[in-house]
């Protein structure tokens, strides 16, 4: 009876912590969908109307006619910078994910003097601030004559210190060195055992830092403001940040802001058509 009895407050004390779980998760949700939903819905309503009724809920709908003005507006430069920001991103991500590969399984895989204290730099450079090194770079682009081009933004995004990290990690608890070695036993090269045999195994390693280098990249806006100055090579952070300087000179309040919804349209895409590379990943343990 008394462990019956006893049972009684352990169940209430659970089932009072999911309760304060599940309310905490429910207002940080509510703190990070509130804003989405209030761009979504300021990018629906008509000229003239931004400012007036409810401002989380719809009225005046005239979202494809703000849509045409976005793409219209200054002779389509919006539409430049999306494919700048696609060009940054894509190519930044890409390249960074296969650096931080690489170097991530020698830093696990290789034994050299001189490994746990590279290790040791690019786990402290995780930990300095992104924003710290835009001015060291810029000084460094300036001197090699590359500032306002694509390689001053390209070159930069193409390192990602916390894609080594993860990259390093990963390749240690994923990649067996057995396998390594039966590889090499049958005469596969280095360049072979890694392309063939551990870069499919650090997969869900990889999309992660595809993912968050891509997203990095895309929302950068003090690194490119800082390197750009042409119109014309503008990711969408800094042309929107533009726009919404200049509405004294006729530059409509709906065009930024629909400019920034569309913007989020090709992250959550990537989002989406990744995630399934992470389940499939992190089933694919279960199963050896």
């Amino acid at each position: 009876m008394s462990v019956v009895l006893g049972s009684r407050p352990r169940r209430g004390t659970e089932a009072a912590s999911k309760v304060v779980v599940n309310a905490v998760l429910g207002l940080m949700a509510l703190y990070t969908l509130i804003p989405l939903w209030w761009l979504f819905v300021s990018a629906t309503k008509g000229s003239g109307y931004l400012y007036t009724g409810a401002p989380l809920w719809f009225s005046h709908f005239d979202l494809f006619a703000n849509i045409r003005a976005v793409f219209s507006f200054d002779g389509g430069v919006f539409t430049t910078w999306l494919g700048n920001s696609a060009l940054y991103s894509l190519v930044g991500a890409t390249v960074s994910t296969l650096l931080s590969a690489m170097a991530g399984y020698a830093l696990s895989k290789f034994r050299f003097r001189g490994r746990e204290s590279i290790f040791n730099v690019v786990l402290a450079s995780v930990l300095i601030p992104m924003p710290m090194f835009a001015l060291p770079l810029f000084l460094l682009m300036a001197k090699l004559d590359l500032t306002n081009s694509y390689l001053s933004v390209l070159l930069p995004s193409c390192v990602s210190p916390f894609g080594v990290y993860l990259c390093r990690i990963f390749a240690a608890a994923s990649v067996p060195d057995e396998l390594l070695e039966a590889a090499r036993l049958d005469g596969a090269g280095e360049q072979r055992t890694f392309f063939r045999i551990a870069l499919p195994l650090m997969g869900p390693a990889l999309v992660t830092v595809f993912l968050f280098q891509f997203v990095s990249i895309w929302n950068n806006y003090l690194l490119p403001s800082l390197m750009l100055n042409s119109t014309s090579r503008l990711p969408v952070t800094v042309g929107l940040v533009q726009w919404r300087s200049e509405f004294a000179n006729g530059v409509p309040p709906l065009l930024p802001i629909t400019g920034a919804f569309l913007s989020l349209i090709p992250l959550v895409i990537a989002f989406v058509s990744l995630q399934r590379f992470w389940r499939k990943g992190l089933t694919a343990g279960a199963v050896k």
